[in-house]
């Protein structure tokens, strides 16, 4: 999402960027735990890659929106 003037514009998936764990957590400045934790209570919604989780920059935004981290 892109944040213009206090209006929320959605971004398509196709702009966007997977994100790991630590770049979320780098962004978020906490750490992987933090991370893992909020994926796993649902907080943060997180793809499945693997072994690994990504996890949409808008996503991140999303929940940095709402008051999270």
């Amino acid at each position: 999402m892109l944040w213009l003037m206090s209006i929320v514009v959605p971004v398509p998936k196709t702009e966007q960027r997977l994100l790991r764990v630590r770049e979320v957590a780098d962004v978020m400045r906490v750490s992987s735990m933090t991370v893992y934790r909020l994926i796993k209570s649902g907080e943060l919604v997180a793809t499945r890659v693997g072994r690994s989780y990504r996890i949409w920059d808008g996503d991140v935004d999303a929940y940095l929106g709402r008051g999270g981290g």
